[in-house]
């Protein structure tokens, strides 16, 4: 790691500005929080945080139909735990629970399919909240349950892909971005090209890294704008080990 923050210093005393770079992973906040990254970078380089986990942005509209369903007759709402403490525009899911909604926390889709076997004269309501990650998991539950003729397990849809977040974040004339670190379980799921559209139609790099702290360091010093620039043409996409 000191090797790397080496050749990323280096490498920073040849720009004639300040460059800024945005992980759009959760994860990857929390591995450069843990690792103290932040602090470690010289000072022509910023990193900041995008749209992280897709708990955080979940919509309060989608929250106040989970609380609609929670309080129906026959009916359980199961929920990942992260979602749980989520404000909707009255009160959150864990609020709820403890007023008599029937909430449950599990751990997969697969749980909640489990408990609609076992109680057939139950609604159980799935949320189905995530990016390209948990779709794989939510679809063979759901195509599990179609199988099996499980007609009492359902999914209140939610999830999220990551182009049209970043197309949206990268469209915005005020944003001083020139460098994504992009989110290496997405890329596993869906194939990294997922993201060439960054640099084929924006002029912005990214890097596909995983998760340990040197991975992250090593994202920070691959591919940077040509001379500095915000959007040149001709930016680079490329991938760091898991």
């Amino acid at each position: 790691m000191a090797g790397l923050l080496d050749d990323l210093r280096e490498e920073a005393d040849k720009l004639d500005r300040r460059l800024t770079f945005m992980e759009v992973c959760g994860t990857h906040t929390h591995s450069v929080a843990r690792a103290g990254l932040r602090r470690l970078m010289p000072p022509a380089v910023r990193l900041i945080s995008g749209p992280g986990c897709p708990v955080c942005v979940t919509p309060v509209d989608y929250l106040d139909r989970a609380l609609a369903l929670a309080v129906l007759p026959n009916t359980v709402v199961c929920t990942f735990g992260d979602l749980m403490r989520v404000p909707s525009s009255t009160v959150s899911l864990e609020h709820a629970r403890a007023e008599g909604a029937r909430v449950e926390i599990v751990y997969s889709p697969r749980d909640a399919l489990k408990m609609a076997r076992e109680n057939p004269g139950l609604r159980v309501v799935f949320l189905a909240v995530g990016f390209e990650t948990t779709v794989p998991t939510i679809a063979g539950a759901l195509a599990e349950a179609e199988a099996d003729e499980v007609p009492n397990f359902l999914l209140l849809p939610g999830n999220k892909t990551m182009p049209e977040v970043m197309k949206v974040l990268v469209d915005d004339p005020d944003l001083e971005v020139d460098g994504f670190l992009l989110p290496g379980h997405v890329s596993v799921i869906t194939g990294w090209k997922l993201f060439e559209f960054l640099a084929d139609d924006f002029g912005v790099s990214g890097v596909v890294a995983g998760f340990m702290p040197y991975r992250c360091g090593a994202g920070r010093s691959g591919p940077r704008p040509a001379g500095g620039g915000r959007r040149p043409r001709g930016s680079a996409m490329s991938t760091v080990g898991s």
